[in-house]
């Protein structure tokens, strides 16, 4: 009994040993990193599928289409590049036209004049779309941001 306890202590420190000096290997030599916690891999490059890769990491179309649909990505069309990162989830870089981007207007009752002008509003457009809000004061506003084609969400300190 006291060997096996004894066998079983050894073979914990040994593990976490080997663990820690793992961990240590790869923070100081970029190569071994690369070794041991793998690389990412573009599945998707200009929106063009390198078969040879989904190949290589032994995935077929239906399932890169599966973790597009679960990153919100419905069609490849949509995609200028994917890359299947080491972890075994994806990053998606989407073509511009279907990037959606958000413009941050008011943060905390300030507002914020550079991004309204860049977007080519004023003041009386904000106050506009506040008052169809029914807010009144922009200190009242805890966050509001602007989609194209969604409009302007606010919401105020209070629900």
């Amino acid at each position: 009994m006291n060997q096996l306890i004894t066998f079983l202590l050894l073979l914990t420190v040994i593990g976490l040993g080997t663990g820690c000096l793992v961990e240590y290997l790869s923070q100081k030599f970029l190569v071994f990193r690369g070794v041991v916690e793998g690389k990412p891999s573009a599945l998707i490059k200009n929106g063009i599928v390198d078969r040879e890769a989904l190949r290589k990491n032994r995935m077929n179309i239906n399932q890169l289409q599966s973790l597009l649909r679960q990153s919100e990505t419905f069609s490849i069309r949509e995609v200028a590049y994917c890359y299947l990162e080491a972890n075994g989830s994806i990053s998606i870089l989407k073509k511009s036209k279907y990037q959606k981007t958000t413009q941050e207007e008011i943060r905390d009752g300030e507002v914020l004049w550079d991004e309204i002008i860049y977007m080519g509003f004023n003041e009386s457009w904000l106050r506009s779309q506040l008052n169809n809000q029914n807010i009144f004061d922009y200190n009242d506003v805890f966050i509001a941001e602007w989609l194209q084609d969604d409009g302007l969400f606010v919401q105020p300190y209070k629900n």
